[in-house]
């Protein structure tokens, strides 16, 4: 893998986004002293999703300031279009069309000569046929790769939420000229570096925040929550992760079930002496493996590997493999939702390498962003326990327990408490059609808002085969 050319793309292309950023947010006045509720810009009518979208960019300006929002929409797309080009060339796209490129790998988008002919969800070709006419290459490619983006959603629901905010309102300017952070992607990352090894979405990253990281760390000032997470990421070189993995999941597995090392290939692996075996030998699907903190997800992805390994040895096909490996064998957290997205993105096209029709599975990994637990109203306590006080008990548990996940992460101890019937709960009711309002309300807060801590809870309070990870640190 070239990291020389991974990293000046990734350098060069922070600084052109957030300026291209900032230029959208001065075209449409959108700064924290901004007036709230406008019809025009510079004589410009806005629409009323501009308007709404404007609106809510301010708002949290106000909220978090002018350089947060500004930094945030520039990674959203960074990691976005590094996801899209992952995906082309690779051939995981569901369209088979290419974003950035044509058949040849030159900067010619496929996605804007075949536009008329784009099978997409949600695509508007009327809107498609009008900017055609009108030669609107720059907005129609735009529209192009959001619509790509909300299409994705489908599969990828953890990396492509709906674009139908603020981050569409800063999308940069002017991307299908010559120069810009699209065509340099293809020219400065060779395409061999998208297809050797998914890891390169997490070296993207590690480079992107190199010198804002280095910024806040040589300030030597006391770390905001914001942060934490920051600056105490650093993506784990490959052998280290190896050699971690082969020696703690490998070695139990070796030590189990009596095989021998050499048979895996795995060149870090430290040959000791195996003891007789002391317990059964699990099924692969028993296999249980954690990272608490698991950054972009590398230690994660490799574990994949390692399992697949044994999966196969055991008799399984790559593609049913693939979907247990998912469904049961691997948990990861972090209070980076960043991370979260970079882990998540990660996991699902290493499990599509395998399993060609996965991503239509709806299959959710078990991996979660840690936050704060929001509050949650009494009434919706009441509607999920239904009468039941134990249920009512491990709810509230729950609400006291994470008050502080956010800050504390996966070192937060839970209760050993009954989790799995609060799960099943809440399985219940979201198979439940409900008609008034309120419930519907309600339901919708289960899923979205409780059913994730919920899960989390569960999952602290497991045990685990192997536990691997490169614990958060600041300097040497």
């Amino acid at each position: 893998m070239n990291k020389n050319a991974i990293k000046k793309y990734a350098v060069w292309a922070r600084t052109e986004l957030i300026d291209r950023v900032k230029q959208r947010a001065e075209r449409f006045d959108v700064y924290p002293q901004s007036e709230l509720d406008i019809d025009s810009v510079s004589g410009v009518v806005l629409s009323d999703v501009e308007k709404d979208q404007r609106r809510a960019a301010i708002l949290l300006m106000r909220d978090k300031g002018y350089d947060y929002v500004i930094e945030e929409v520039a990674y959203t797309w960074f990691n976005r279009f590094a996801a899209l080009r992952y995906m082309e060339v690779n051939n995981y796209l569901p369209s088979r069309v290419r974003v950035f490129t044509d058949e040849n790998g030159d900067f010619n988008p496929q996605i804007m000569t075949e536009a008329i002919h784009l099978d997409m969800e949600d695509l508007d070709m009327e809107k498609v046929y009008t900017l055609k006419d009108k030669d609107a290459k720059a907005e129609l490619y735009k529209y192009l790769i959001i619509t790509q983006c909300n299409a994705l959603s489908t599969i990828l629901p953890g990396l492509f939420q709906k674009i139908s905010d603020y981050t569409e309102l800063l999308f940069p300017d002017n991307l299908i000229r010559e120069g810009s952070v699209a065509e340099q992607m293809v020219a400065m990352v060779p395409e061999e570096c998208w297809t050797e090894t998914v890891e390169v979405i997490g070296w993207l990253y590690q480079y992107y925040i190199n010198e804002p990281k280095d910024e806040l760390i040589n300030a030597k000032k006391q770390y905001k929550n914001d942060d934490v997470p920051f600056v105490t990421q650093i993506f784990t070189s490959d052998w280290i992760v190896k050699y971690m993995v082969q020696n703690s999941l490998g070695r139990s597995w070796i030590e189990t079930s009596g095989k021998d090392y050499r048979e895996y290939n795995w060149e870090y692996y430290l040959a000791a002496d195996i003891a007789s075996q002391s317990e059964k030998v699990k099924s692969p699907e028993e296999i249980r493996v954690v990272d608490p903190c698991m950054g972009s997800g590398h230690i994660i992805v490799y574990v994949f590997d390692v399992l697949m390994q044994i999966y196969e040895d055991y008799g399984y096909s790559q593609r049913d493999a693939a979907e247990l490996i998912l469904e049961k064998n691997i948990y990861g957290m972090d209070i980076s939702e960043r991370a979260y997205q970079l882990a998540y993105f990660s996991v699902m096209m290493k499990a599509r390498k395998y399993s060609r029709n996965i991503l239509k599975k709806g299959i959710a990994p078990n991996l979660y962003v840690l936050e704060n637990v929001p509050k949650i109203d009494n009434e919706v306590i009441d509607f999920v326990a239904n009468g039941n006080a134990q249920i009512k008990k491990i709810i509230n548990a729950v609400i006291d327990q994470f008050k502080q996940l956010g800050d504390f992460g996966s070192l937060i101890t839970t209760e050993q408490l009954n989790y799995s019937m609060l799960v099943n709960r809440l399985a219940e009711i979201n198979s439940t059609i409900f008609e008034d309002l309120i419930s519907i309300s309600n339901q919708r807060i289960c899923q979205d808002v409780l059913y994730p801590y919920v899960r989390i809870a569960e999952i602290l309070s497991m045990q685990f085969d192997a536990v691997i990870t490169n614990p958060p640190y600041i300097g040497e």
